[in-house]
């Protein structure tokens, strides 16, 4: 597999072709509005609705600290590239703070008249410290001087103290003093992030907030002292810190480097709130070291997403109805071995829907004890801290078995953890690869190779998302169990590329990125071209998470131009700009959300009416199709087809939470309940079908 792709992402200079593009910057910030827009939605259970505005918040973090701190990178080594739309790197960042401003403007609207006061009707209340009763304040006095005078550390600032240095989404609270002989000085508090941030009182759900605990006790805390003015402050730094891969001598080494210079990056925003007096908002822009495009005054309380702690509440009358995953239909005989059920075919699982227990992690365990099993092997990206897998993998290895496991060290955020799970792996005697330089391993894939009576069988499970036991609960992602030798070759050949070093060119059946993916894309796109020109049927339809690739873009824009229909059904950022009349006019843009996040990735072509669907790993970004190790897999069944179909089909006509994008990269809701009517979206519409499905099957 080649060592890294040359392709960058091409400067459009041309302003007829910059039309076909929008900005992946702005385009994000209308996805992450569409998530706002579900917690203002009155028909979502009111914590539900909680929740959304906690993954919204924790969402515009993750922003400033990928895409704000690249740009502002970008900006200070001077680069003139303009984006695909033709904006500069300043351009984008004033483009990006106005719209995050008015964005923050409608969240705390939201929380402050619409959310905070509905909560209070349903008894769940968040009281301000000095409006709390004389026994409310004596529980809030115990808890702070048994659980939080003993671990408090005030950071006084003065000639002999220089600015303490803020950690990243650390809470700190910044208090103005004044002593007896009337001298001012400002010291920081940390706020404990192992405490929690909603303080329980006496009541079922009433609390008050960590930092009124602590401000309504400052007093403990200097002794003698006036306390001036007190207020709550956020930092939030760059974690788009670039590292010279091809200079590495150890990835690992290079990955905690890494971590370390994120933690002492930037600062990329802070937030402080409106009514801090000039005098201490200058402490704090100075000792943070911080520009001034990127302060941002808040008239609430910064770290909403801190909110979602509230969702998970023990109220399921303001909740979703419970979903319990079911387990597929083919596996529901729990005595059964799983690999002769995939002998006798292979098999597609749809999770949540589908049970990730019953099926994914049924085929780990089943193989770390099935002595006839000769080797595991498997790719981790991120995965949870107390994964079922990780355990498995390691008692696979203590029985004899072969085991090899690529874990992705440069998976953002999620850098320590894997670090710590590899070396756990390693001294156990898994064979661990860290990696390949150059590129990000995100394929899903796992490989087992069992012992038969006719020789050396071949098993594989690939998938569209994480071997997380977690987030399997929490997003729609499809999972194929195959034992066909065309498919598990190239499996095994993809592996042995991943553990290697020897270079691949080509792939039998899988659509492999860096090496055969992106042309194989091209070509399918192409040949739908081909057949609308020769007036033969012709239509694509691609469900994926972001839209960014230039090359797919254009190529899209020319079928759409040749008479292809296509529907592409993107949740998150879209940078191809539908409906322009005469150029992308063909092609419609959905983008569905709901109470689980849309994570699958689909590919239709109908090729003339021999129709093909693949399902996998990858979106159609560069950074999936040039720097990163994808793999996906055609699906031949006529049953799973017609699954996947149904995913398609549900989607493309959702009226629940679906938006469609229109020409200059306007979003509409699909239906905006002026009608005040309800309607069902793709998920309830796909769970009432597979609880359909299985009351059918029962009753024969």
């Amino acid at each position: 597999m080649p060592e890294r792709s040359n392709r960058k992402t091409p400067v459009v200079t041309e302003p007829i072709e910059r039309k076909l593009f929008l900005n992946r910057e702005l385009s994000w910030l209308d996805f992450n509005q569409r998530v706002l827009e579900l917690a203002k939605d009155t028909f979502i259970p009111l914590l539900e609705r909680v929740k959304f505005l906690a993954i919204f918040a924790s969402n515009l973090d993750e922003f400033f600290m990928k895409r704000i701190g690249g740009l502002q990178r970008q900006r200070a080594a001077s680069l003139t590239d303009r984006s695909m739309d033709g904006l500069t790197v300043q351009e984008q960042l004033n483009a990006a703070h106005e719209r995050i401003r008015q964005l923050l403007e409608e969240m705390y609207r939201l929380w402050f008249d619409e959310l905070h006061p509905a909560l209070k009707k349903q008894g769940i209340v968040i009281k301000r410290y000095q409006d709390l009763s004389e026994t409310e304040r004596g529980i809030a006095d115990d808890f702070f001087k048994k659980q939080v005078f003993p671990i408090l550390t005030p950071l006084a600032v003065d000639p002999g103290h220089p600015f303490p240095f803020i950690s990243n989404l650390s809470r700190s609270m910044g208090v103005m003093l004044e002593s007896p002989g009337g001298v001012r000085s400002f010291c920081r508090i940390k706020l404990p992030e192992n405490l929690p941030r909603w303080v329980p009182l006496d009541k079922p759900h009433h609390y008050v907030p960590l930092e009124g605990v602590i401000a309504g006790n400052l007093q403990q805390l200097f002794p003698g002292m006036r306390v001036l003015e007190h207020h709550l402050f956020r930092v939030t730094r760059n974690a788009d810190i670039e590292m010279d891969e091809e200079d590495a001598d150890d990835l690992l080494a290079m990955v905690t480097e890494e971590l370390r210079k994120r933690r002492m990056a930037r600062v990329v925003r802070l937030e402080l709130p409106k009514n801090m007096s000039e005098e201490m908002k200058q402490l704090i822009v100075e000792g943070v070291e911080c520009d001034s495009e990127d302060i941002y005054l808040v008239p609430g309380p910064v770290d909403m997403d801190d909110l979602m702690a509230l969702a998970f509440i023990d109220r399921p009358d303001l909740k979703y109805s419970p979903w319990q995953p079911l387990v597929p239909l083919r596996l529901q005989d729990e005595d059964a071995d799983i690999f002769s059920v995939i002998r006798q075919g292979d098999l597609l699982v749809h999770h949540p829907y589908e049970s990730f227990s019953a099926s994914v992690e049924r085929f780990i365990k089943t193989a770390v004890n099935d002595p006839k099993v000769l080797a595991i092997k498997q790719t981790l990206y991120r995965t949870s801290s107390d994964s079922p897998f990780v355990p498995a993998l390691i008692r696979a290895a203590e029985m004899g078995k072969q085991v090899a496991v690529l874990v992705e060290i440069k998976a953002r955020f999620d850098e320590q953890r894997n670090v710590e799970l590899a070396q756990k792996l390693e001294k156990a005697g898994v064979h661990v690869v860290y990696g390949i330089v150059g590129l990000k391993t995100h394929c899903k894939l796992a490989m087992v190779v069992r012992e038969e009576p006719d020789g050396l069988r071949t098993y594989c499970h690939i998938g569209t998302g994480n071997y997380n036991s977690k987030t399997a609960q929490l997003y729609t992602d499809l999972g194929l169990f195959t034992c066909n030798p065309l498919i598990t070759q190239d499996v095994i050949e993809l592996f042995h590329h991943l553990t290697g070093r020897s270079i691949k060119e080509d792939y039998s059946r899988l659509l492999v990125a860096p090496v055969n993916m992106r042309k194989q894309f091209l070509t399918m796109i192409r040949r739908e071209i081909d057949h609308a020109k020769a007036g033969r049927p012709a239509r694509i339809i691609a469900k994926m998470n972001a839209l960014q690739d230039h090359q797919i873009i254009q190529m899209l824009a020319e079928a759409s131009q040749a008479g292809v229909k296509i529907d592409l059904i993107v949740r998150g950022f879209c940078c191809l700009n539908a409906g322009l009349p005469g150029v992308t006019d063909n092609i419609r843009v959905v983008s569905i959300l709901g109470r689980f996040l849309e994570h699958s990735r689909i590919y239709y072509f109908l090729n003339g009416g021999q129709e093909e669907y693949y399902i996998g790993s990858a979106d159609w970004m560069v950074r999936n199709l040039d720097y990163r190790v994808e793999a996906i897999t055609p699906v031949h069944d006529k049953a799973h087809r017609q699954m996947l179909w149904e995913v398609l089909d549900v989607s493309l006509n959702d009226k629940g939470h679906a938006w469609q994008l229109y020409a200059g990269g306007v979003w509409k809701r699909v239906h905006d309940g002026s009608d005040g009517k309800r309607y069902p979206d793709t998920q309830e519409v796909l769970m009432q079908r597979i609880l359909e499905n299985h009351r059918q099957a029962r009753h024969g």
